[in-house]
C-alpha cells in the first residue's frame, strides 16, 4: 500500500500525536508499505507578530495554506492511496479526502465533550465551542475509524450523525522499556536525586497539568491519608511544572515537606520511579486511555485509579478502584474514602502484593505493540480494498 499520514504540525508543540504518527509510519514501513507524512508548515506562524496573534497565524497555515497545498498534491496520488489521520482533532482536513480510502484514529473526545457542556470541571469558552464544532464537522465526514478504547468508540458514536462504515478498537502498544527493576536500587536512585530517604517506599503520581489528571486531587487525597493514618510515606509527583492551582495546594499542605513536585525527568528516571513506588496513585477525572496505568503495572507497581472507563478498561481486574472525585464540592468525603483504599494497598502482605503484581503483568499482555501494528495493518488493508 501507499499510505499518507496526516499529523499535527510540529510548530504547535504537541509531542504525543507526532510520536504516534511516527510509530504508525515506521510500523507500516517495516511491513513493506510506502509511507509519506503530511502536515502544515509554519509559513505565517513564523512571521514576527504579537504573541496574541501567533495562534491565528497558525490557523492560517493549518486551515487555509495547507488545504490548498493538499488539493494540489492529491492530483499526483493514485486512487488506491490510503489516507490516515493520526487524530480526529485533525477534522478540518478530513473532507479533503472523504471520498477516498481513509482511516481516522480517535484518541479521546474530552475537548468535544467539554464544549458540549458534558464535563463540569472543564467549561469551554464561546470561541472554543466554535473551534470544536469546526473539528466535529470535519470528522463527521469520515467513514472509517479506529479508537484506542471502547470508551473512545462510544464517545465517537455520540458525535457522528450517521453510522460509520467501519469503527474498530485497537489498543495502543505499550513501550517495552517498562519492566520491573530492582526495587531497592530504584528507591536509592530516586532518593539520591531528590535528597530523601525512600527506603520505606513512596506514593507516585505521573501526569501533566491537564484538568482531567486531577493533580490537585492527588494532594488532597494524600493530605486526607496523612490526617487519618499518621504515616509519613512521601508523595512524588512527576510531570509538567506545577500549575498555579497545584502550587497553591502544595503550599497549603501540612505535609509539603514530604511532597516532591518533579518535572523535566528523563525516561529512565520515570521507569525507576514506577518500579520503586509502593503504589501508583492515578485518580484521573477522565482519560483518553490512561497509559500510566499500564506502565506502572509493567514496572511492577500496584495501581489505584478511578473506577470509570477507560481507566477500568486499562486496569482490568489488576487495579484497585476508587470513585471519581465529585465536582459538587464533596471533595473531603471523596478524599476520606479514597484514603482508606490507599492505606489498604500500602499495607497488603508480601504474598498479596506479589499476587497483585502478577495480575498486573498478565493484564498488560493485552497491550502489545506488535499486535497493535498487526491489527491496524489489517484494518488499513480492509479499508483500502473497499470500493468507494
Amino acid at each position: 500500500m501507499h499510505i499518507v499520514f496526516f499529523t499535527h504540525p510540529p510548530f504547535l508543540g504537541s509531542q504525543s500525536m507526532p510520536r504516534f504518527a511516527n510509530m504508525l509510519a515506521e510500523g507500516m514501513q517495516e511491513r513493506g508499505h510506502e509511507v509519506e507524512v503530511w502536515t502544515a508548515k509554519p509559513k505565517f506562524y513564523d512571521f514576527k507578530v504579537p504573541a496574541g496573534l501567533k495562534k491565528w497565524m497558525g490557523y492560517i497555515d493549518q486551515y487555509i495554506v495547507f488545504p490548498a497545498d493538499v488539493k494540489k498534491r492529491l492530483k499526483e496520488q493514485n486512487s488506491n492511496t490510503l489516507f490516515v489521520f493520526a487524530d480526529q482533532a485533525l477534522g478540518p482536513w478530513i473532507p479533503l479526502v472523504a471520498n477516498r480510502p481513509h482511516v481516522i484514529h480517535c484518541h479521546d473526545f474530552l475537548a468535544q465533550r467539554s464544549a458540549n457542556g458534558d464535563i463540569a470541571e472543564n467549561p469551554t469558552s464561546a470561541s472554543g465551542k466554535k473551534y470544536q464544532a469546526y473539528i466535529r464537522q470535519g470528522y463527521q465526514k469520515g467513514k472509517n475509524f479506529i479508537s484506542v478504547s471502547n470508551k473512545t468508540r462510544e464517545d465517537l458514536s455520540q458525535f457522528l450523525t450517521t453510522a460509520p462504515r467501519l469503527s474498530e478498537v485497537v489498543y495502543n502498544g505499550l513501550n517495552t522499556a517498562f519492566k520491573p527493576l530492582d526495587v531497592t536500587e530504584c528507591r536509592e536512585a530516586i532518593g539520591t536525586a531528590i535528597k530523601a530517604d525512600l527506603s520505606n517506599g513512596y506514593i507516585l503520581h505521573v501526569g501533566g497539568n491537564q484538568w482531567y489528571k486531577n493533580r490537585v486531587g492527588v494532594i488532597h487525597l494524600y493530605n486526607a491519608w496523612r490526617d487519618k493514618y499518621g504515616t509519613n510515606i512521601p508523595l512524588i509527583m512527576i510531570g509538567a511544572k506545577a500549575s498555579a492551582k497545584l502550587a497553591d495546594q502544595y503550599n497549603a499542605s501540612l505535609y509539603k515537606n514530604d511532597i516532591y513536585l518533579l518535572s523535566g525527568k528523563d525516561d529512565l528516571f520515570v521507569r525507576q520511579a514506577y518500579s520503586g513506588a509502593a503504589v501508583f496513585l492515578f485518580p484521573s477525572l477522565a482519560e483518553g486511555f490512561g497509559w500510566p496505568i499500564a506502565e506502572a503495572m509493567a514496572a511492577g507497581c500496584p495501581v489505584i485509579t478511578t473506577g470509570e472507563a477507560p481507566m477500568t478498561e486499562v486496569g482490568g481486574d489488576a487495579a484497585y478502584y476508587i470513585p471519581r472525585r465529585p465536582s459538587n464540592g464533596e471533595g473531603a468525603t471523596w478524599a476520606d474514602g479514597a484514603a482508606s483504599t490507599l492505606n489498604k494497598v500500602l499495607n497488603i502482605s508480601a504474598v498479596e502484593r506479589n499476587a497483585v503484581l502478577e495480575a498486573g503483568y498478565k493484564n498488560i499482555y493485552r497491550f502489545s505493540l506488535k499486535d497493535a501494528i498487526q491489527q491496524i495493518e489489517t484494518i488499513y488493508k480492509k479499508v483500502n480494498n473497499q470500493s468507494f
